[in-house]
């Protein structure tokens, strides 16, 4: 572990705020990053105070002012070779995820790839950086759009995914012209603090200032706040639960900045009658199972016919019983340890939550105890019978529970998937096309991500990242996500050698 550790370009002990490369003597409490795979602590960090903080937050501004003026196929450029730097620590980054996130090594390698695949697709909207040419009512001036750097942005990241909705929100800041300054979750903080070093090191290498990419490491109450309220950051982008959304969010609207929010996700899948059950029990398993149902993304609820509900309740249950559970970096585990044993604790009170409503536990649930499981992390998957009434159900819980609900009518299947104040992503399994065009009309899922025979879990960076409702109604990663990192600006040329107003207004004489 040590290895590792030093591989990656972390110290023992780390210091909770970095300017690049360079570590700023911290003053905050110490905090220890320990693994939930045995409980062991991995390494002490000592949090940054309201000195390193506004160091970090400065020394982003002053490189934000040299980084602007290059130009974006050269930003792009340093995102190329970062992308290539990370290439070639994929397996040990992905194992230092497994080990201080608890998510199994080929979740741990692939959210690695998605960074790197991130930087792939920033390099390539680098130099499509479009405006638009727009025709102008007044002869003789042009009239168009054009898109600038903003300036340094706060990045809060959440424990699920330790380094790759970094890489959403840094990569396209980067080529945008932006700087960044990012608070991850402090229960993952040795991933963060590996994927600055590396990222940073790469722009030291091509000469460029080092406030480029920075990282403050410290609570909520604090550093979060600082971050929401600080006027020198025109952009927050906060990704993580629903009240911590709302704190960011009012902070940030209050002085008129931008929230960018990608909140929780309550994720159902409709199955219809004709669906082909052995796709949707490969997609549920995993969709409901993997990173232990901690993604956003993860399918919380399966919404039933009446008349397959008992087949392919069966069929789940046998597919649960052979999820075998364990040390994340050991070959065949499907699913590793939950973020710590307070996750275990909440899943439990969600599980009394249920029978106490009347709910039935089909399968799972019971935390695991013995060897490995004695650090109070680890609990069994869980599939239960519910009323989509029920109070819990309309909340996220994160932990793999299992909501299944039967429906008879699809109408009345939507009206179940979309009576949940959360909108992230969500699924139908059929071979009817009239089943599937209703669930994609603005009549069907009323979420940011509509599938159709692919499970909620596991969005590609191509597409914009995001949910309505509670979730937030931002977007990260692809399509026209840079635009939330730029400031727009209307242009107008006039030539004509007039000074004619627009809509025809006559005022004064022409000269």
């Amino acid at each position: 572990m040590d290895t590792l550790l030093e591989r990656l370009g972390i110290r023992e002990p780390e210091q909770g705020a970095l300017i690049g490369l360079n570590r700023l003597d911290c003053l905050g409490s110490v905090i220890e990053s320990i693994s939930p795979v045995d409980g062991k602590i991995l390494c002490k960090i000592r949090q940054a105070d309201a000195t390193a903080y506004d160091r970090v937050v400065q020394a982003a501004g002053e490189a934000f002012l040299r980084w602007r003026d290059v130009p974006a196929p050269q930003r792009g450029e340093l995102v190329r070779r970062i992308g290539e730097a990370f290439r070639g620590r994929k397996k040990e980054l992905g194992a230092l995820i497994s080990i201080e996130m608890g998510k199994i090594r080929a979740e741990g390698e692939g959210e690695v790839q998605e960074l790197i695949d991130m930087c792939d697709f920033a390099v390539g909207q680098s130099r499509m950086l479009y405006g638009l040419s727009m025709h102008s009512e007044r002869p003789g001036h042009r009239l168009f759009e054009q898109y600038h750097p903003l300036g340094p942005v706060g990045v809060i990241t959440a424990f699920n995914f330790p380094v790759a909705v970094w890489a959403w929100n840094a990569m396209l800041a980067l080529i945008a012209g932006d700087t960044v300054v990012w608070k991850p979750s402090g229960k993952v903080p040795l991933c963060a603090v590996a994927a600055n070093v590396l990222a940073a090191g790469v722009a030291a290498d091509c000469g460029f200032p080092p406030g480029l990419l920075n990282v403050v490491i410290g609570p909520g109450e604090d550093i979060g706040e600082k971050l929401a309220a600080d006027e020198r950051l025109p952009l927050i982008s906060a990704t993580g639960s629903v009240p911590m959304g709302r704190r960011v969010g009012s902070v940030v609207v209050s002085r008129l900045a931008r929230p960018l929010l990608e909140l929780g996700g309550n994720n159902g899948v409709i199955v219809t009658p004709g669906a082909d059950l052995d796709l949707v029990v490969r997609a549920v398993l995993f969709g409901a199972v993997g990173t232990s149902g901690q993604r956003c993304t993860t399918i919380r609820r399966l919404i039933v016919s009446n008349s397959i509900f008992d087949v392919l309740k069966k069929r789940l249950i046998a597919a649960y019983r052979q999820v075998k559970i364990g040390n994340p970096l050991e070959d065949g585990v499907l699913m590793g340890p939950l973020i710590d044993k307070e996750a275990v604790e909440t899943m439990q009170k969600a599980l009394a939550e249920i029978t106490k409503s009347g709910g039935k536990i089909l399968y799972g649930g019971e935390p695991l105890t013995g060897g490995l499981y004695d650090t109070g992390a680890y609990a069994r998957p869980c599939i239960c019978e519910v009323q989509s009434s029920f109070p819990v159900v309309k909340k996220e819980t994160f932990a793999p529970i299992l909501y299944m609900i039967r429906y008879e009518t699809i109408e009345e299947a939507l009206k179940f998937h979309n009576d949940v104040p959360q909108g992230l992503s969500s699924a139908i399994f059929t071979n009817d096309l009239r089943d599937s065009e209703l669930f994609l009309s603005a009549r069907g899922s009323d979420c940011g991500i509509a599938n159709v025979n692919v499970s909620t879990s596991g969005a590609e960076i191509g597409g914009a990242f995001g949910g309505e409702k509670q979730t937030g109604g931002g977007r990260e990663s692809g399509s026209d996500a840079w635009k939330a990192y730029m400031r727009r600006q209307t242009c107008t040329v006039n030539w004509s050698g007039r000074m004619d107003l627009a809509q025809g207004i006559e005022f004064g004489e022409q000269g």
